[in-house]
């Protein structure tokens, strides 16, 4: 069977390519696709214990079975303006991932209601150092229908376990220059507390669990930022992926 495999970030670098298709046996597992890669791509052996994949764009373990035509992932740790009826790019009920300049007065101003006491604002901003580097720019990738789809997520969890009323999550893609946004997130509520709350929760969760990477360029090179460990409920695959291989 044929199965399509997917790279982001540094991953990206080290296979040299975006994408590639591999013929499996009946019944292979996640496990057998992260094999064949240790084997062909050199140095994924020394990263492989911190990367998570996916299956058509939903997060599995290494035992995951494959079918055919079924599109495989592999994540290295991610990184850690919006008319809400007109945006350009991709967009979800609470969540769109855009290329353009992040608009916050627009967005904060389009989620207010007359019945909100608070509206919390986080905006994550380029800096001009990383490490006692001079950053000149960021480049954002993203593997964007999952990313969407995990921070539509997070949306509905937020406004399930937070007494809030909406919220708009917004983060862009490509070159970004310093001081530009490139994370927006608008919590309103009825009451600051639970705004505060909730608009923490999304970014810290955000920046350990949406599939968004970022390379920083400095004045003598550029490297792909160091991500968070995945967060337990996701599928790891250390020290597991060779369980889940199938029988030959």
């Amino acid at each position: 069977m044929q199965v399509r495999v997917l790279f982001f970030g540094v991953l990206k670098d080290l296979a040299g390519k975006a994408s590639d298709s591999i013929s499996l046996p009946e019944n292979a597992t996640l496990g057998d696709v992260l094999s064949h890669y240790e084997e062909v791509i050199p140095h994924l052996k020394g990263t492989a214990a911190s990367l998570a994949m996916s299956v058509n764009q939903q997060y599995a373990g290494p035992a995951t079975r494959l079918r055919s035509g079924d599109e495989v992932a592999l994540l290295p740790p991610v990184s850690g303006g919006l008319d809400r009826k007109n945006v350009a790019g991709g967009r979800s009920e609470h969540a769109a991932i855009v290329r353009e300049a992040i608009a916050t007065a627009s967005i904060l101003q389009g989620i207010k209601r007359p019945e909100d006491g608070a509206a919390a604002v986080f905006e994550g901003i380029v800096r001009n150092h990383t490490r006692g580097r001079r950053t000149l720019y960021l480049d954002y990738e993203a593997y964007e229908e999952m990313a969407l789809k995990q921070m539509e997520g997070l949306a509905a969890r937020a406004l399930a376990e937070y007494k809030i009323r909406d919220v708009d999550i917004v983060h862009r893609l490509g070159r970004l220059e310093i001081g530009e946004t490139s994370v927006l997130i608008v919590v309103a509520s009825a009451h600051r507390a639970a705004a505060f709350d909730a608009c923490r929760w999304l970014i810290d969760t955000l920046k350990r669990t949406v599939p968004i990477w970022k390379k920083e360029h400095f004045e003598d090179g550029a490297v792909w930022a160091d991500g968070e460990p995945f967060p337990d409920e996701i599928p790891s695959t250390q020290g597991t992926h060779s369980e889940g291989r199938a029988s030959k």
